[in-house]
This record gives C-alpha cells, structure tokens and sequence, in this order.
C-alpha cells in the first residue's frame, strides 16, 4: 500500500471508531445486562484465576469489560462496554475502543479487566479525557507466566490487565492504540 493510500485509509478508519463511540449504551442492551454480565465475568475470572483472586482482594477497583468486539482486514478496530467496580458497587460506565494497522484478518470477541492497584491510577482513569492504554499508570497484562509469579509482595504495578474469554480468530501483527473513557454513572 502506497503512502498516498494509507492516509485517507487511517482517517476512514479514525472516522468510523469516532462513531462508534458516539453512540454510548446503544451497544449493550441495557445497563443493567452490562452490569449482570460484567459482575459474572469478574467472578469467574477470579473463581478461575488465581492470580486475578489475589489482584481483587488488594485492588481499590476493577474495571470490567465483558464483551470487546474486533474485526479487521488490514485494518482493525474493536470496540465494548465495560463497568468499573469499587467496593463491589458500581462507580461508572465505560467504553473501549482501539484501532491497529497492519498484517491482520479476523474477528473476535473477548472480555478484559483492568484491576487498579492504588488511587492515583484510578483517578487518572477519570481526569484524564480517555484513560489510553500506554500512556499514563504502568499497566502489566497479567499472561501465564507472569500470573505464576505473583504473589501480595509481588504486585508493585499500577493496573494489571487479564484478557479471558476469547473466541473466534484473529490473526496477525499490527500497531494498536487504545482509549478508555467514561460515558456514565
């Protein structure tokens, strides 16, 4: 693909992820179906990982997204509804849209969470117009190997990530970028 190409190409697809995120809630059936579906995929993931157990029980809040949807050919985007929780109550809403660029093909819809680990973490979650993944607090995607060596001495990150239930198949490498940002309480 020529120089001349990709630029109108990333602002078609910087165009379409603006509009997905113009509309809110209309990707989640409700509120509180977001809320059911994202206290039982925080329940599980801690039932199952043990590692996710031990984040929960020190973090001042969760933030999970059950439901990302991604596509791309080329080029990517994904997009979902999340819920943080602190003190098993709901604090707020949010959304996850991220776009990536290069050899990729597929679709797949998977959940994450996000376990912030201190306060300034978290309210950089809310000061910040979009929490950007790479940008601000350290964040750890917690995978097998690392989930094995953590224990309470251990965690000394800002937000630690866990991305569960993946299914279909997305194949490829590319560049990515992520935003977080609050559409409700």
């Amino acid at each position: 693909m020529t120089h001349r190409m990709r630029v109108p190409a990333v602002a078609l697809l910087l165009a379409a992820v603006v509009a997905l995120t113009s509309v809110p809630l209309a990707r989640a059936a409700s509120r509180q179906e977001l809320e059911r579906d994202s206290r039982q995929a925080l329940r599980n993931l801690i039932a199952n990982n043990t590692s996710a157990r031990l984040l929960s029980e020190k973090a001042r809040a969760v933030l999970v997204f059950p439901n990302i949807v991604k596509a791309g050919f080329m080029f990517g985007g994904q997009i979902g509804d999340g819920v943080l929780f602190k003190n098993d109550r709901v604090a707020g809403i949010y959304n996850s849209v991220a776009a990536s660029y290069g050899f990729q093909a597929g679709l797949q819809v998977f959940g994450y969470a996000l376990f912030f680990m201190n306060d300034a973490a978290l309210a950089y979650l809310d000061k910040s117009e979009g929490f950007e993944i790479g940008v601000g607090p350290s964040i750890v995607v917690v995978d097998a190997g690392i989930g094995k060596t953590l224990t309470s001495t251990t965690l000394t990150q800002d937000v630690y990530a866990f991305i569960f239930d993946q299914r279909g198949l997305m194949a490829g490498v590319g560049i990515q970028g992520s935003k977080i940002s609050r559409i409700g309480k």
